[in-house]
Order: structure tokens, then sequence, then C-alpha cells
């Protein structure tokens, strides 16, 4: 199998190699830092949050909320219960604000799948790579922004014991075939512990 990392420390190295996979080191994603640094996938989230959410609500059979309108006040009425404190609900009020799919947001959604089409895809394509892997989960975003699968397990403990993991991402259609790589992973690593095993 083919697996391109971005970044990985000595663990991961050494038990996906061993494991039987070709690691592609060192590849870049032309346009990651425009994709990371727009606002355009926050446009474009807050906007189809609303309208879906939205479209959610009005088709439950019995709730005291329809719309987002709603469920912002719902939220401001039970702030305790709801743990407004805590959490708030600045997405929420933000996607409230928003009209619809319009100008702004198709310019948003036209750019993420331009980066995602010259970007992850291009990489994945002309590479020939089954999987692109990196530790945590910072590159779900870039995943997210183009609708590909991506899948995270356990890839270790830090000094303190506080477990990390590791994300494999692939192209649309390919969850069967990630899956197969991350379940591999598990079994040439075996790091997991049960929570009750943890010692920080």
């Amino acid at each position: 199998r083919h697996l391109s990392t971005l970044r990985y420390n000595q663990i991961i190295e050494l038990s996906t190699r061993e494991s039987g996979a070709v690691l592609l080191d060192n590849l870049e994603i032309p346009n990651i830092d425009a994709m990371m640094s727009s606002d355009a996938e926050m446009t474009a989230l807050l906007a189809e949050f609303k309208l879906a959410i939205n479209s959610y609500l009005e088709q439950l059979v019995k709730s005291p909320v329809r719309f987002l309108a709603d469920l912002i006040q719902f939220n401001r009425r039970f702030p305790q219960e709801e743990k407004l404190q805590e959490y708030g609900q600045d997405i929420f009020i933000a996607a409230e604000a928003t009209n619809g799919i319009g100008p702004r947001e198709k310019q948003a959604l036209s750019d993420m799948a331009k980066w995602s089409r010259e970007g992850f895809e291009k990489v994945m394509t002309d590479n020939k790579l089954d999987a692109i892997v990196t530790p945590g989960h910072a590159f779900s975003q870039v995943l997210a922004i183009g609708g590909f699968p991506g899948i995270s397990v356990p890839a270790g403990y830090d000094e303190k014991g506080v477990p990390f993991g590791i994300c494999f991402g692939g192209l649309t259609g390919t969850e069967p075939k990630l899956i197969e790589i991350a379940y591999a992973f598990e079994q040439a690593t075996k790091v997991r512990k049960n929570p009750s095993d943890w010692s920080l």
C-alpha cells in the first residue's frame, strides 16, 4: 500500500514500514496554506448549517423548536441545562445571521472545490496513493473541505500518558480501503489501552 506521510514521529514511521506499507515522505499539497487560512469553509458552513438544521427541525413530529432561531432562544431560556456558559452558541448565532446561499457563499464553495481538485485530489492521483496519513486531527479540515473520508485511530501516548491519534484520509469512495489500512495499523501497533488502564 502507498501511504503519504506529511508529518510523523518515529513510532508511526517504524510501525507502518514494518507492516509492509510504502511511505512517500514530505509530499506537499500546493494550496494548503490558502485552504487553511481562508474563511471560505466557515462562510459555507454557517449558511449550509442554517439551511440544514431548519429543514431538520421542521420535519420533527414533536418538538418545541422548529427553526435555528427557536433553538437559540431555547438555549437562552435553559442555559444551565444546555451548558451555555461552557460551550456558548456563537456558531448558532452566526449561522442565524446568514440568508441562504448567495454570491459570497457560492464563491466560497467554488474556491473550496478548486482547492480540493488542484491540491489534495491531485497529490493523491499523481502519486497513486491509497491514503494520506497525518498525526492528530489537523488534516481533518482539508478532508472536510473536500468532503473526503477520514478515519482516526489511537497511535500512542505522550510523556504524561495522554493519548494521541493518527488520521488516514483518502479520496471519495475509499472508505473500505481506509478502514483496512487503519485496522492494519492498529494490529501492528496494539497501542490502545482501556481508559481504566491509563496512568495519567
